[in-house]
């Protein structure tokens, strides 16, 4: 599973074979959560969370505006359209 980028301990993941929405799987040794990127310019909006507190999610959303375009650009090249 390929990581796009990492910040604060987290992985931010984009499948290979996934489906569209574009969106990436956010992640640590025991929370996730799924943020659809609403490309090419967000926000990012959260689609599922598995076990982070509400404050951790609206950091990672921060980050990942903060990377929006390279991070749907790196989902345009495995995936083509958003």
């Amino acid at each position: 599973m390929p990581t796009v980028l990492r910040f604060d301990g987290l992985r931010v993941v984009i499948y290979p074979n996934d489906h569209r929405p574009a969106h990436v799987h956010v992640m640590n040794a025991s929370e996730e959560a799924v943020f659809i990127l609403n490309c090419p310019g967000g926000p990012p909006v959260l689609r599922q969370n598995f076990g982070f507190r509400a404050s951790d999610l609206t950091r990672i959303a921060e980050r990942l505006q903060d990377e929006i375009v390279g991070l749907c650009r790196q989902w345009s090249e495995q995936h083509g359209e958003f």
